[in-house]
């Protein structure tokens, strides 16, 4: 599946970018920077894949730079929104818990090529790029934690060291990007449920 593909998928990254050749230029970035990597990618590689000239790619981006920083962005708030949607959704922690990954999860597989763009390149922004995405993250991790911490405290999980199960259970779900093949004998969802029962043995959830 190409981030072109991953546009029809029930949770499309770039649909607000607008216009048109903004977004397909985005698309394009993204698959030549999960092909090749950013540093060997070219800004003429992103406007050869998106079907136009070098020089029309700096009329919606003045550098490479500027394409990541956006891709980085939007991936990033979407992570973030999946998480906190599920975490306020009713239920137990353990049930918020495990719906946040069931999705978590699944966003990655089924987003796998603009995901592996989104949470590997990261080091490749300046400053204050890099500075703005790591403070996303950061509030990605927060909703993690303060999940496993309302379960510690109403006694469902077993958790001696929270922060660092928090990197724990981010790393696992993050790292489905790294290896989901649509080809595969797993759906995203199938992962989503197989992680969420995983995580909630990580964190040692006691079944009332």
């Amino acid at each position: 599946m190409t981030a072109a593909d991953e546009t029809g998928c029930d949770t499309p990254p770039w649909g607000q970018v607008t216009p048109d050749a903004a977004r397909r230029l985005l698309v394009a970035a993204v698959e030549a920077f999960a092909e090749r990597g950013y540093h060997a990618t070219t800004t003429r590689d992103i406007a050869g894949r998106a079907g136009m000239s070098p020089a029309a790619l700096y009329i919606h981006y003045k550098t490479k730079e500027e394409l990541l920083h956006r891709i980085s962005r939007i991936g990033h708030d979407k992570a973030l929104a999946i998480l906190r949607e599920a975490s306020r959704a009713p239920g137990t922690p353990a049930e918020r818990l495990a719906g946040a990954v069931r999705s978590f999860v699944g966003w990655h597989a089924a987003q796998h090529t603009t995901a592996r763009v989104v949470q590997y390149e990261l080091d490749a922004l300046g400053e204050p790029a890099r500075a703005e995405i790591v403070a996303l993250r950061r509030r990605t991790d927060g909703v993690v934690r303060d999940l496993i911490e309302e379960g510690v405290r109403t006694g469902e999980f077993d958790v001696e060291d929270v922060p660092g199960t928090t990197v724990a259970v981010l790393s696992l779900c993050i790292d489905v990007a790294r290896w989901f093949n649509v080809a595969g004998r797993r759906t995203p969802d199938q992962v989503g449920a197989l992680y969420a029962d995983l995580v909630l043995r990580m964190v040692g959830h006691r079944a009332p």
